[in-house]
């Protein structure tokens, strides 16, 4: 049965005002682009996010954040962001998806956030990883996360009317991983190895014409979450399990009453009919291009969905550094 807070809809597109946050994450952490120290790579998008976030005219609370409270100063899970103001949201952030990335010089780090009515967003933080397959609209319908590979693959492949063969699955690069690559393997669809940022590779696998067509495996739950909320925003379709990483996370999760056999749907991370997501490329990759500095300034590229009405933005933008400065030194109390 639908909830009261699925059906909740957000007056205003507010999907420029979260840009605007991605955008200040990515050139922060752009700074750090390849100079091998990925905490402080991590600090300055957390900082440069939650200040932008912090002018948005909103009551948010973060449900997928940097950790619990004593674990993170800012953007900890619970923390209230935005100026107050009555529109209350659940706010989910990733400021680098791929610190590790962008601290090795390595592509495809993006800076990511979504919104969407207070009480929508679940993220069952019991489990630190995820069992997940992730593909898009044509394929609704006919994937299931408990049968074999090979079905899940040609299922797909009847759906988008190609051969197995064509299909491109992104899989992390991971040991564990290595009979989910066998099977993949033998039924003869290509494979994209990626080494971190399964939710860039999530959002390609249900975008059109990105070469890649479907996500497969293990990663982290919280970037599911915000997997989730772009798919319910360009149609795709995730689906999902608790992947614990030994017995004491495994008994733990049972001690709390999770199911560890329970599929989570789109709908079950994120209930809402009114979403919000956008992101901004850090390090260039497949899905957005890094940050470009030039003198006085820089270039980003951006995404930015809403749920509602199906509207998907790529935004190239040019910063003025010194133009900015003094915006918000008129900005500030």
């Amino acid at each position: 049965m639908e909830s009261a807070h699925s059906r909740r809809h957000i007056e205003r597109n507010i999907a420029m005002e979260l840009v605007r946050a991605t955008e200040a994450a990515s050139m922060a952490a752009a700074r750090y682009l390849g100079r091998g120290n990925k905490e402080l790579v991590d600090q300055a998008a957390v900082d440069a996010m939650r200040l932008a976030l912090g002018y948005v005219s909103m009551d948010g609370i973060v449900v997928i954040g940097e950790g619990e409270k004593d674990e993170a100063p800012m953007l900890y899970i619970g923390e209230r962001i935005g100026n107050g103001a009555d529109l209350k949201v659940d706010i989910a952030v990733d400021p680098v998806d791929g610190t590790t990335l962008v601290a090795n010089g390595l592509p495809g780090a993006i800076s990511a956030v979504a919104l969407s009515a207070q009480g929508t967003m679940n993220c069952p933080r019991q489990f630190v990883y995820m069992n997940k397959i992730v593909t898009g609209p044509e394929a609704r319908g006919v994937i299931d996360i408990n049968a074999p590979t090979e079905e899940n693959l040609e299922n797909i492949a009847h759906a988008k009317r190609r051969n197995v063969s064509d299909l491109t699955v992104v899989v992390l690069d991971r040991p564990r991983h290595e009979q989910l690559l066998s099977e993949i393997r033998n039924v003869g669809a290509r494979v994209k190895l990626i080494p971190a940022g399964d939710l860039a590779a999530g959002i390609e696998a249900a975008l059109p014409e990105t070469g890649v067509d479907v996500l497969m495996g293990v990663g982290g739950t919280p970037e599911g979450v915000l997997t989730a909320a772009a798919l319910q925003c360009i149609g795709g379709v995730i689906q999902c399990k608790a992947w614990p990483r030994d017995k004491k996370e495994r008994d733990a999760a049972l001690a709390d009453g999770i199911n560890l056999d329970k599929v989570y749907y789109t709908d079950d991370l994120i209930n809402s009919e009114d979403v919000f997501f956008a992101a901004t490329g850090v390090s260039t990759g497949e899905l957005l291009k890094g940050v470009r500095y030039f003198s006085g300034g820089a270039a980003t590229q951006s995404l930015a969905m809403r749920s509602s009405s199906g509207t998907v933005r790529w935004i190239d933008a040019t910063h003025n550094f010194d133009r900015l400065d003094k915006l918000r030194s008129l900005e500030l109390p």
